[in-house]
């Protein structure tokens, strides 16, 4: 298959499983979008939303519609980390003999869904960190890989605090993106309604199998990036920087920037943005529309920042304002 017939069908391919998902949620195309990007770019997401906007929702009818396993873990905080990974249990032979054997748990899926993560003690939440970045799971001495692809899809109430664990730095640097989830419109909430209080239920169809997803993402890793437009996400990053930016703004009320890893997923999403608009290569535009989601949650507020209730996404703006292209 030739470049453009390759270039075309990604489109095409992106555009049903969009169209999919849509038979079960409303609305919410920035966040649809938003997921099926970080899932062809290979990283991970973290869904912010008060409840009841269909976050989890929106993880099922993706799962629906991709041919893998599935998996979904309540955070709860007597969640214990052998309740995610699994742990060995001994078992008796046909002999009569015992011997210790690895159950898995819910972590060895292609898609999990770990609903309220800041509901578990960062004990717990911490069992996901060698998932998320190694994809492999160490229990005792050894350790067992997770079948690819492997997608975390994490979900978070920002408004209740109490009996919450906010996640360390650490762990929200492995999310590619951190996507907020807004309430719908008047028509959309007619539209939602019509669809959940009527007789009929919407169904999901399956659209891309296993090796599908594969395949896109490898195609993703293939696509060229000029100079110019790479140089102008590592100024980005080095401008998130406080001790080394030129901008009051980012001064004034961040304690750090991002790590490399906010590179890393502005310009794997900026790929992804190309070719679904059937580019070859991403241009300074895609940079720009990526560079939210990529590096809110990766901007660590200073004491003043925390006491002004500065929105991360307002300096990321400035940011985008200030860096020129050239």
């Amino acid at each position: 298959m030739d470049v453009h017939a390759a270039v075309d069908r990604f489109a095409s391919d992106v555009s049903a499983l969009e169209t999919a998902i849509g038979a079960r949620i409303v609305g919410q195309r920035p966040v649809v979008e938003g997921v099926v990007d970080a899932l062809l770019a290979g990283g991970h997401v973290l869904l912010e939303g008060v409840p009841g906007l269909g976050k989890t929702a929106l993880v099922r009818a993706l799962a629906e519609a991709l041919d893998l396993t599935f998996s979904r873990v309540q955070f709860t905080p007597d969640l214990m980390p052998a309740d995610i990974t699994g742990t060995n249990i001994i078992v008796e032979d046909a002999g009569g003999g015992r011997r210790f054997e690895f159950q898995p748990g819910p972590v060895f899926a292609n898609i999990l869904l770990a609903d309220e993560i800041n509901r578990a003690t960062p004990k717990t939440q911490s069992a996901l960190l060698e998932a998320m970045q190694d994809r492999s799971v160490t229990v005792g001495r050894h350790s067992h890989e997770l079948a690819p692809p492997f997608f975390v899809l994490a979900t978070q109430n920002p408004v209740e605090l109490e009996g919450t664990y906010p996640l360390p730095e650490a762990q929200l640097d492995r999310f590619l993106f951190k996507l907020r989830v807004g309430a719908p419109s008047r028509a959309e909430l007619h539209a939602i309604l019509d669809r959940t209080t009527g007789a009929q239920t919407a169904t999901v169809t399956p659209i891309w199998d296993r090796n599908r997803v594969l395949e896109l993402q490898r195609l993703i890793r293939e696509v060229p990036v000029a100079r110019p437009v790479q140089d102008f996400a590592v100024r980005l990053i080095e401008g998130s920087h406080p001790q080394s930016s030129t901008i009051p703004e980012i001064r004034k009320y961040l304690r750090f920037g991002s790590s490399p890893r906010g590179a890393q997923a502005i310009m794997l999403a900026a790929k992804v943005r190309a070719l679904r608009e059937r580019r070859f290569s991403p241009s300074f535009a895609d940079v720009r529309a990526v560079a939210t989601p990529s590096l809110r949650h990766r901007l660590l507020l200073n004491f003043d920042g925390e006491a002004e209730a500065i929105d991360t996404d307002t300096l990321v703006a400035t940011l985008l304002e200030r860096t020129p292209e050239g």
